[in-house]
């Protein structure tokens, strides 16, 4: 699985918010996006809009790799409704993704190396693959001698962070479940992002 290892800071900066919930905000200390320095920005085209709003959704999903995004794409067009919500819910839906809404992680990226190092089993079974696609019903929980590790602990008690309401987490905090498929309008996205235009992006290259 390629995890990505580039500059996190430079992608909040040109967005504009800390996208990543990183505890030290890098806004604080440059509020500018990348290479501007005053200068005007140029109108961007149809293509440059699309494909700043498929950045915009990679981002929010912990920097996703082009082939990761088309094949969530490709799912969403096989399956019936609108297929801009559809592509949401394949994305919120992602194993690394809900243990990140669940606050088993203080970020999206420390909810890849959860996943990826085996410390998170799905319906009792540990799951390795951030890609998994949890489905309604499903319980997400903390493997026994994982639960003890320091930054774990830290972000479950972060309780700043709320838990969308698709989720239930569990008394014991370290485990929990889908209830529902979420809406687009449930999903906590950090920056609001088209996904239409995503989507006619996405469509070209399919």
């Amino acid at each position: 699985m390629v995890r990505y290892t580039g500059p996190k800071n430079r992608i909040a900066r040109k967005f504009s918010v800390n996208i990543f919930n990183r505890a030290k905000n890098p806004l604080l200390h440059k509020s500018n996006p990348p290479g501007m320095h005053g200068a005007k920005r140029k109108k961007k085209s149809d293509y440059g809009n699309q494909l700043l709003e498929k950045q915009k959704l990679k981002a929010a999903y912990g920097m996703l790799s082009d082939k990761q995004l088309l094949i969530s794409y490709n799912r969403a067009i096989k399956q019936k409704g609108d297929k801009t919500e559809t592509l949401l819910t394949i994305l919120e839906c992602r194993l690394d993704n809900i243990v990140y809404r669940l606050r088993f992680a203080p970020t999206i990226f420390a909810a890849h190396q959860l996943v990826s190092h085996g410390h998170i089993k799905v319906d009792g079974k540990k799951i390795d693959i951030r890609s998994f696609s949890v489905k309604p019903g499903m319980v997400i929980s903390i493997k026994e001698k994982s639960k003890k590790i320091k930054h774990i602990l830290a972000s479950i008690g972060n309780t700043a962070r709320e838990i969308p309401e698709y989720l239930s987490l569990n008394e014991d905090k370290t485990s929990g479940s889908l209830i529902s498929l979420p809406t687009a309008e449930q999903i906590p996205l950090p920056l609001v992002i088209n996904v239409h235009l995503v989507c006619e992006f996405l469509s070209h290259t399919h």
